[in-house]
């Protein structure tokens, strides 16, 4: 089971990695707040579904240590690096609080997301020089998604077909084993 982080010190934000990043891969900083995020919202009392970027295979972005979203993201995505996937829970003082934020999320709700870090980048004007080279590196970055969903569904296909082929050599034993036996009579 994987370890799970208390970024807040009071299990107002917990970090679960559920999947690591490579050793050098890319971390927000100064030089690169903005970040990209695939996520899914969930509601922790219902497991209700109240957001996803999943469905349209779109990015969020959003820059870092602004105030430009929950406390929690701002918390969490501080201690991730690209390639991360991680599960934060947020109690409800790190989310929309006593508010809520109706009528996906009621008041004092904890909240679980299911959070990736696509990409960290700099500021606009830093380095990326042209709109049209943001539109082309969103587009590769969709592309990536696209290939990755796929890849998961070749490989969910290959499991169920091995499953199945296995099913057919347990059930052509269990056959051959009752049919031993059968149609040999005893000599007197």
């Amino acid at each position: 089971m994987a370890e799970t982080i208390d970024l807040t010190g009071d299990g107002g934000v917990l970090k679960t990695v559920i999947t690591k990043p490579k050793a050098d891969a890319m971390a927000p900083s100064d030089s690169f707040p903005l970040v990209d995020v695939h996520y899914e919202g969930t509601l922790a009392e219902t497991g209700e579904v109240f957001d996803t970027t999943h469905e349209d295979n779109t990015v969020f972005s959003f820059e870092v240590g602004t105030g430009s979203v929950i406390k929690a993201w701002d918390i969490a995505l501080k201690t991730m690096k690209v390639g991360e996937v991680a599960k934060i829970t947020c109690k409800p003082e790190y989310a929309y609080g006593t508010a809520g934020s109706p009528p996906e999320i009621p008041p004092d709700s904890t909240l679980v997301f299911e959070v990736e870090l696509v990409n960290c980048r700099p500021r606009k004007g830093s380095s990326i020089s042209t709109v049209s080279d943001e539109k082309a590196r969103l587009e590769e970055l969709k592309k990536q998604r696209e290939m990755v969903a796929k890849s998961k569904e070749e490989e969910k296909k290959k499991r169920e077909e091995a499953k199945a082929a296995a099913s057919a050599r347990i059930q052509a034993k269990l056959d051959a084993k009752k049919n031993q036996g059968k149609g040999k009579a005893k000599a007197k």
